[in-house]
């Protein structure tokens, strides 16, 4: 049975300011057509279909923060990872002694609680599936961070376990993505009930995201010149090139928020968040280096 739980890179020139990126925002946001499911196939796609797209996502959180916070993966703590009749889960691609050798008690404890999050997400995902949740893909949190260093004009190299900033870092790739996931999913989904919890896990995947900004905006220049150009190259990944707004100070004002002029989060269809996970690929690569399970992917 299921349980729950409630090398710094080199940096460079900031990403380009809120403002600015604010000004691209309402054009892109005008082109995502979030009613519309944008991906190669022409399957007809169900809400059971879009909770796995999501699921395959929370799997990739989920093992990245319990990694992190205890050296451990989500099936080695009692958290299901298998899919239809006992096929079995994908493996975990990740260095050995992977937990964070945190320093600071208050960002430890910040995500232990982000563990439980996402490690909840995935069992309730799995248990409002019932037999037809997916099995978690292969998963890889070693080589997909070094390859969007390198996209990001980072560096060859990156380790989110090494410290507390590169830990940040990595947790900023992922929880924007969610937020931007979940939302472009929001109106995909026709049922009430499925709709209710959907847009309660962007909630606290939108608490997630704003809580690691403001921890990079706290760690100074160095972090959030990293976390900017991270940004750029997601909007870059995704073919938009401006639907990511960096961490930094524009007008006077944090850049915090994630959202376009509206102060409306972005919204990435299916095809725009796989293109990020992906790192490129167009069916697998970087975070999922076989492809998600499902019909997504």
């Amino acid at each position: 049975m299921e349980t729950t739980e409630r090398d710094q890179m080199s940096v460079g020139p900031q990403y380009s300011s809120r403002r600015a990126a604010m000004m691209l925002g309402g054009t892109a946001l005008a082109s995502l057509a979030l009613g519309k499911l944008a991906h190669a196939q022409s399957t007809t796609i169900t809400e059971v279909d879009i909770l796995n797209f999501a699921l395959n996502l929370e799997y990739l959180e989920a093992q990245y923060y319990k990694l992190a916070t205890q050296g451990q993966t989500i099936d080695q703590v009692g958290v299901g990872i298998t899919g239809p009749n006992g096929s079995a889960g994908g493996t975990v691609t990740v260095k050995a002694n992977a937990q964070v050798p945190f320093q600071t008690t208050l960002l430890q404890q910040y995500a232990m609680e982000t563990a439980m999050d996402e490690r909840n997400h995935v069992t309730f995902l799995r248990s409002a599936l019932g037999a037809a949740a997916v099995a978690q893909p292969n998963i890889d949190l070693q080589n997909s961070f070094n390859a969007l260093a390198q996209a990001a004009g980072l560096g060859s190299s990156f380790d989110p376990f090494a410290n507390e900033t590169n830990f940040l870092l990595g947790a900023f790739i992922f929880e924007d993505v969610g937020v931007t996931a979940y939302h472009g999913a929001a109106g995909l989904i026709s049922d009430k009930t499925y709709l209710d919890k959907a847009a309660g896990i962007l909630a606290v995947e939108a608490y997630h995201a704003g809580s690691i900004r403001t921890r990079i905006f706290a760690a100074g220049t160095a972090a959030q010149q990293a976390a900017s150009k991270i940004a750029a190259a997601r909007a870059s990944l995704d073919g938009t090139g401006n639907d990511d707004i960096g961490v930094g100070v524009s007008n006077g004002a944090a850049t915090i928020v994630n959202a376009d002029s509206n102060a409306i989060a972005f919204s990435r269809t299916t095809a725009q968040v796989l293109k990020i996970v992906y790192g490129g690929g167009s069916a697998s690569g970087a975070f999922f280096p076989n492809g998600l399970n499902g019909t997504i992917k």
